[in-house]
């Protein structure tokens, strides 16, 4: 079902494409590529990898926006054998080249069967970030690589509500307080026996205030809510504690 419930004006139309389409020739100029990585490959054994995905256009490197932050956070903790990094949305390729070598120690260019089984990975992401998590661990799931945790906020995307069963535990945060963008209200496994569902949260922001200074004026007017969830400090600490508890 279409999360763009009501039809805005043809002006607002046009602004709001006016907008996207200068962030997308943004993205395209600082497109992201392997050598941003700064995981050492392949990683030692029992190490955890952890990928988050940004959302819309977002370079990986944005440090404004909370999924980087939160690794940045993380990685500020020097939590043993843990590594993190962050992608944009549209480079799910490059994200399973990076779990594959990461996870070759063999270096084969390939995951044997005592690879794939040693693999330990968490995948988190807002917006088109959620459903970009959801699409490379169904990647992943071809690859018979299993994944420990995927956190999905405010996810925006086609097929983002089914977990695939290589995915062991699931969450999902969401609001359904947008007039244009609203995340996926429920998240299921697609065989129960091998996933379990955390949860999904709703987050409510009809009367909540969140700091959006130094957010675009097209983010705050169109996509209040979803912006908001994006800087909500509750929605990342409650991620951070997700990916911590799946460490533990």
């Amino acid at each position: 079902m279409s999360r763009y419930r009501i039809r805005p004006p043809k002006l607002l139309v046009l602004a709001v494409a006016a907008a996207q389409l200068s962030e997308a020739a943004c993205a395209l100029r600082r497109g992201q590529t392997y050598q941003s990585f700064v995981a050492p490959t392949p990683l030692p054994a029992h190490s955890t990898l952890i990928l988050g995905f940004l959302g819309g256009r977002e370079p990986w490197n944005n440090d404004k926006r909370n999924v980087r932050k939160l690794a940045l956070k993380l990685r500020a903790m020097n939590l043993p054998d843990v590594h993190v990094e962050t992608l944009e949305n549209t480079k799910r390729n490059l994200a399973a080249e990076l779990i594959r070598n990461a996870f070759d120690r063999n270096r084969d260019g390939q995951l044997d069967t005592e690879e794939r089984a040693s693999v330990r990975l968490i995948l988190y992401g807002q917006s088109f970030g959620g459903a970009a998590v959801v699409k490379l661990a169904r990647q992943l799931k071809e690859m018979d690589v299993p994944v420990l945790l995927t956190v999905q906020v405010d996810s925006v995307g086609r097929g983002d509500a089914v977990i695939p069963s290589n995915v062991a535990r699931a969450a999902n945060l969401y609001q359904r307080d947008g007039l244009f963008i609203r995340g996926e209200p429920e998240i299921r496994a697609e065989d129960p026996r091998k996933t379990t569902i955390l949860g999904n949260a709703r987050f409510d922001y009809r009367n909540k205030k969140v700091d959006l200074s130094g957010v675009s004026w097209t983010k705050k007017v169109f996509r209040t809510a979803h912006t908001k969830m994006d800087f909500d400090p509750d929605v990342w600490l409650k991620v951070k504690q997700l990916i911590l508890a799946e460490l533990r």
